[in-house]
C-alpha cells in the first residue's frame, strides 16, 4: 500500500488574479498558507483487470474495465483524468478521503489532484519536484478537464507553507514569506475559520469572473488590480509583523473581491461577516471563489469568544486548525510499484 496526503490552503490576498484570463494579460499575485487539514490517497495494485476508485467524501464508487478506453467525464472525473494521463488501465485500487467537506473554498479539488499525482508518480518511481507536481496538476485540471479555475491551489498544496505566489504567462514562481516566529504564532492564533454549512460548485462563479476579465469590464478589472496590489502589501505587512494592518487589509480585499462576480457573497454571509465585525473582528473574507464554504475572520483573542458565540448562533461552526509547512508528501510506502501490465498497450 502507498498513502499520500496533501494540505488545503487559506488565501489571504490576491485570490482571483491566478486565473489565466487575468494573469496572462496583467500578471497575478497571491499570498496563502496551507493548514493541517489534508486530502488522503490510499493506493493499491492487484492482479484484476479493473481500476476501482472509492470516494468517501462523495460517497461514490467507480469501476473501469481495462479492456475499454478510460474516459474522464462524470463522477470522479479528476482521478480518472490523472490515471488516463499516465496510461493506467487496470490493476489499480484507489481510496480517497478528506478531512474537510468538498466545495468549501479551501482549494480541495486541486489538493485532490496534487495528492493523487504524488501517489501515482511515487508508485511509478517518478520523483517529481514540487514545481513539477503543481504544473502537472494545473495541466490536468485547466487543460485536460477544461475547468474554469486558477493555479494558486495546486502550487499552495504541492509546496506547503506561507508563500507569495506570482503568476505570469511565462510561468509561476513560489516565494516563501519569512516572518518572525512570534508573528507566525500570533497570525495563526488570530485567524478563525467558520463553516457556513453550505458547500458549492465554484465553477459558475469562476466562469462569470473569467468572462468579465476577458471582456475587460472596467469595474471588475479595477477590483482585480486592487486585490493584486493588496497581495504585495500583505506580504510586506507580514514580513514586518504589522498584523493590525494585515487584518484591515483582509477587509479591504473582501470588499473588492465581491465585485468580481455575482454569487461571491450572499445575505447570510454578509450578515455573519457584519456580526463578526460588530463583536470585535478586524477583517475577513470567504475562502475560495465564494458563495459558501468557510468564512475566515481575523480577530484578536479577547474578542474571539463573542465572535464565536455570535456566528454559531447563526448556525456556523468553528473549525480549529494549525498552519503546516510540508506540502504534499508520502506517509506510507510499502514498496508499492505499478507493474507494466497496468498500462495501456
Amino acid at each position: 500500500m502507498l498513502i499520500t496526503r496533501a494540505p488545503v490552503r487559506i488565501s489571504f490576498a490576491g485570490g482571483g488574479t491566478d486565473l489565466p484570463s487575468y494573469y496572462n494579460r496583467f500578471g497575478g499575485a497571491v499570498v496563502s498558507t496551507t493548514i493541517d487539514k489534508h486530502f488522503y490517497v490510499f493506493l493499491n495494485v492487484n492482479a484484476d483487470n479493473t481500476i476501482q476508485i472509492t470516494s468517501s467524501d462523495y460517497r461514490t464508487f467507480y469501476r473501469h474495465d481495462g479492456d475499454v478506453p478510460m474516459m474522464f467525464d462524470g463522477d470522479l472525473s479528476l482521478p480518472r483524468a490523472i490515471l488516463n494521463h499516465f496510461g493506467l488501465m487496470r490493476g489499480i485500487a484507489m481510496f480517497l478521503a478528506s478531512e474537510i467537506p468538498p466545495g468549501t473554498g479551501l482549494g480541495s479539488s486541486s489538493t485532490v489532484a496534487v495528492a493523487i499525482i504524488k501517489a501515482v508518480t511515487t508508485a511509478r518511481g517518478l520523483f517529481l519536484s514540487k514545481q513539477q507536481i503543481a504544473e502537472l496538476a494545473c495541466h490536468i485540471e485547466l487543460e485536460k478537464l477544461n475547468e474554469p479555475i486558477g493555479k494558486q491551489d495546486q502550487y499552495a498544496s504541492a509546496f506547503g507553507g506561507l508563500n507569495f505566489i506570482q503568476f505570469t504567462k511565462d510561468g509561476v514562481t513560489v516565494e516563501p514569506i519569512n516572518i518572525k516566529p512570534e508573528t507566525r504564532r500570533l497570525l495563526e492564533k488570530n485567524i478563525m475559520l467558520f463553516f457556513t454549512g453550505s458547500t458549492r460548485q465554484a465553477s459558475a462563479i469562476l466562469r462569470e469572473q473569467k468572462k468579465s476579465a476577458e471582456q475587460s469590464e472596467e469595474k471588475v478589472l479595477e477590483a482585480h488590480h486592487a486585490v493584486k496590489a493588496m497581495a504585495f502589501q500583505v506580504k510586506e505587512q507580514l514580513e514586518r509583523g504589522d498584523l493590525a494592518s494585515f487584518g484591515k487589509m483582509l477587509d479591504a480585499s473582501w470588499q473588492n473581491k465581491k465585485k468580481f462576480a455575482k454569487g461571491i457573497s450572499n445575505p447570510l454571509i454578509d450578515e455573519c461577516y457584519d456580526l463578526a465585525l460588530q463583536n470585535g473582528a478586524v477583517g475577513g473574507k470567504v475562502t475560495g471563489a465564494g458563495g459558501g464554504g468557510f468564512l475566515m475572520i481575523y480577530c484578536e483573542p479577547l474578542c474571539q469568544a463573542p465572535v464565536t458565540q455570535a456566528l454559531e448562533s447563526k448556525g456556523l461552526k468553528r473549525m480549529d486548525f494549525r498552519f503546516e509547512t510540508e506540502g504534499a508528501r508520502v506517509l506510507v510506502n510499502a514498496g508499492l510499484h505499478i507493474p507494466e501490465s497496468a498500462y495501456a498497450p
